[in-house]
């Protein structure tokens, strides 16, 4: 009987581990997936399996239901939240609460607000980007990066659907939060 050599073993082993970590590094942190949020027609591309809830949220003077879908994937949270107003005007009140709310939590971090742009989204209330791009010198651990877009769009049946996709933190691509945002399609 014949046994294979030292070299031989080691060669096969060398060869296996070769193959596990080839293989390793190829099951990507971000698995891009169309999901469509909410039944308003919105489509996004979300890196990873989703989670879906609904909540309260305080807008102003009212308490308003908002589907939330989002993940987590390669160090950072990606998140859409939906809501459904009745009319342009009450769309353009939430978003104004829904940015001083974002705002607040916010504390002293340096954010920076400009005008955004997304086909098919209404122009009132228009499309609006917020970010972070470093949490502030002596701000607390769980101080993160943020990237925030709100946008609307209106409905057949004159109500508005309201959005605020976000990405928390700093994910491991640096081409994530893009795919992201540009993967928000409108129907």
């Amino acid at each position: 009987m014949l046994l294979p050599s030292f070299a031989a073993v080691t060669r096969s082993r060398l060869a296996v581990l070769a193959a596990v970590a080839l293989l390793a590094a190829c099951s990507p942190a971000f698995n891009w997936r169309e999901v469509p949020v909410a039944g308003a027609g919105l489509v996004a591309m979300l890196p990873c399996k989703v989670d879906r809830a609904t909540r309260a949220l305080p807008l102003g003077a009212e308490s308003v239901q908002v589907d939330m879908t989002g993940c987590e994937a390669g160090g950072a949270t990606f998140a859409i939240a939906h809501a459904s107003a009745s009319s342009p005007e009450q769309a353009e009140a939430w978003l104004r609460a829904w940015r001083t709310a974002t705002r607040a939590q916010l504390g002293e971090a340096q954010a920076t607000e400009s005008s955004a742009s997304l086909p098919r989204a209404t122009a009132v209330p228009a499309p609006l980007r917020l970010e972070i791009a470093a949490p502030p010198q002596g701000a607390s651990a769980s101080a993160m990066p943020l990237q925030v877009l709100w946008f609307a769009q209106s409905q057949k049946d004159g109500s508005v659907a309201l959005y605020q996709a976000t990405v928390l933190g700093r994910p491991s691509s640096a081409e994530a939060a893009q795919t992201f945002f540009e993967g928000l399609r409108l129907p």
